[in-house]
């Protein structure tokens, strides 16, 4: 069983990883395995969780725009 909040952290964590300037997907920070062993309902409430925690931070990383699946992209800045 996943803990969401548990997995948030961990992808906040990832992004410290990041260089400046990438476009990353909430998937990308995980690894392929790990994400497609987590529930289709988990990962999208991840995803949701993701952009609320990046729209409050102010920190460095910015949502843009949506891929054509309508995945959310972001961008460390």
């Amino acid at each position: 069983m996943f803990d969401v909040n548990e997995l948030l952290e961990e992808a906040i964590k990832e992004t410290a990883k990041l260089n400046e300037g990438e476009v990353f997907l909430v998937k990308d920070l995980f690894k392929g395995y790990v994400w497609n062993r987590i529930p289709r309902k988990d990962r999208l409430l991840l995803g949701t969780l993701f952009l609320n925690r990046v729209s409050k931070m102010n920190g460095n990383l910015k949502a843009i725009e949506k891929t054509s699946s309508n995945q959310q992209r972001y961008k460390k800045v």
